[in-house]
C-alpha cells in the first residue's frame, strides 16, 4: 500500500520519530523504504541552527530528494520560516512543535513544489 511513496525520517527523539510515522503512514506514505527505492522527500530534524548546515550536508550527500526540516530552535510563523529554509537551502522549516495537520500539509506543499 505504499501509494504515495517512501519519505526518509531522520529523527533522534524516538517517540517523535514514531509519532511521525504513524501520520505519515495513516496518509498513504511508507516510511521504511523496500529495496532500491528513493525517498521523495527527507525529513531531518535539527538540534539547533548551528547545528543545521552540518545536518544538512550530511542529508544532501546520502538522498536527492528535498529536505523538510523540523526543530524546536525555530521561530513560528510563515515569515521566519521561509526565511530560514531560504538560508539554510532546503524546501522548508516546520518548527516544533507542530500538529499533525502542519506536518502533512509541509510534506504536500514541498512535494507538489519539486513535481
Amino acid at each position: 500500500m505504499d501509494r504515495k511513496g517512501f519519505i526518509a525520517i531522520h529523527e533522534d527523539d524516538d517517540l517523535i520519530r514514531e509519532l511521525l510515522e504513524r501520520w505519515l503512514g495513516e496518509a498513504g506514505y511508507s516510511v521504511h523504504p523496500t529495496a532500491g527505492e528513493s525517498p521523495r522527500l527527507v525529513i531531518a530534524d535539527v538540534p539547533s541552527p548551528r547545528a543545521a548546515p552540518s545536518r544538512i550536508e550530511a542529508m544532501r550527500a546520502v538522498y536527492a530528494a528535498p529536505i523538510l526540516v523540523l526543530s524546536g530552535r525555530f521561530r513560528r510563523g510563515l515569515a521566519a520560516s521561509a526565511e530560514a529554509a531560504r538560508r539554510l537551502g532546503v524546501k522548508r522549516v516546520l518548527p516544533k512543535p507542530f500538529s499533525r495537520e502542519e506536518l502533512l500539509s509541509a510534506v504536500d506543499e514541498v512535494l507538489k513544489a519539486t513535481r
